[in-house]
């Protein structure tokens, strides 16, 4: 599951950090928000009207801001431990003696 990671070409903290989990082996999509005027209105939007980056957006809609490398990967961690869905909302369950 690719995370999008919002930057701009002279953040060191968005080398970084995008250096950190390239070795951990999480998966991130780079969008230049100097070079895409919706991607700089959506870190905007988030960031109180900042430009703030790294932002990273993750697949449920939620957003870290300058997050370390630990903090995305217990939040992918969260993300892909999310319960399964039950039909009709029940649960079954079997008592084993």
């Amino acid at each position: 599951m690719p995370v999008t990671m919002y930057t701009t070409q002279w953040c060191g903290f968005c080398r970084r950090l995008k250096g950190q989990l390239a070795r951990v082996g999480v998966e991130v999509a780079e969008v230049d928000i100097e070079r895409d005027d919706a991607a700089a209105e959506f870190v905007m939007s988030v960031n109180g009207g900042n430009q703030t980056v790294p932002t990273l957006l993750f697949s449920d809609g939620s957003t870290m801001v300058n997050p370390t490398a630990a903090q995305v990967q217990a939040r992918l961690t969260e993300l892909t431990a999310a319960p399964l869905s039950v039909p009709n909302g029940r649960r079954r369950c079997r008592l084993m003696m």
